[in-house]
């Protein structure tokens, strides 16, 4: 199948795809490097840095779970029904690891008694009351999301990656740039 008669997301899903998987990888790795330094104004800067781009996730997936949900993902190509079973599952996995790994930070921050103020002038509410045990119950919570976060977006690209190289079937072409698919003018 080639490039242009391959069927295609929009171009906001588009967008919205590539916005989200930058904003998760950078955070993740900003969470890394930040938890491993010693207390200082960068490791509270970076904290709130890490915050700021949680909110923006949240605020991001909820966008792309609307968008999802109003528009159907073009048709790929044939594949056995344990492969589509195992995207859908992985899909699934995405969209509630792309709500609760934010969430829990939230709540976590909250219980901890340090609030959310988006790019340092927007306070958001607190996700929970300040308590220390509740804090300290949450605090792994967030971090062993993420790592399944991170397993579920290494197996959707290595899935992504056999499609491409192995069963050559175009099916990566669908969420890249290009050009609008003629026969159905999805951009």
């Amino acid at each position: 199948m080639s490039a242009c008669s391959a069927p295609r997301y929009t171009r906001t899903a588009v967008i919205l795809h590539w916005l989200l998987a930058v904003a998760i990888v950078g955070s993740f790795c900003m969470g890394l490097y930040m938890t491993s330094l010693p207390f200082s104004p960068q490791r509270l800067k970076l904290y709130n840095w890490h915050k700021w781009a949680g909110a923006i996730i949240l605020a991001l997936s909820a966008v792309r779970l609307l968008w999802r949900l109003a528009h159907r993902p073009p048709a790929g190509p044939p594949m056995p029904p344990w492969q589509q079973r195992t995207a859908q599952v992985a899909h699934l996995l995405l969209y509630l690891l792309f709500f609760a790994v934010p969430l829990m930070g939230w709540a976590y921050s909250s219980a901890a008694g340090f609030p959310v103020v988006l790019f340092g002038v927007l306070p958001l509410p607190d996700f929970v009351g300040k308590d220390a045990a509740l804090a300290e119950l949450l605090k792994p919570w967030h971090g062993w999301l993420a790592w399944m976060l991170v397993a579920v977006v290494s197996l959707h690209v290595m899935g992504a990656l056999k499609h491409h190289f192995v069963d050559r079937d175009d099916l990566i072409r669908r969420m890249t740039w290009g050009r609008t698919d003629s026969s159905t003018g999805n951009p």
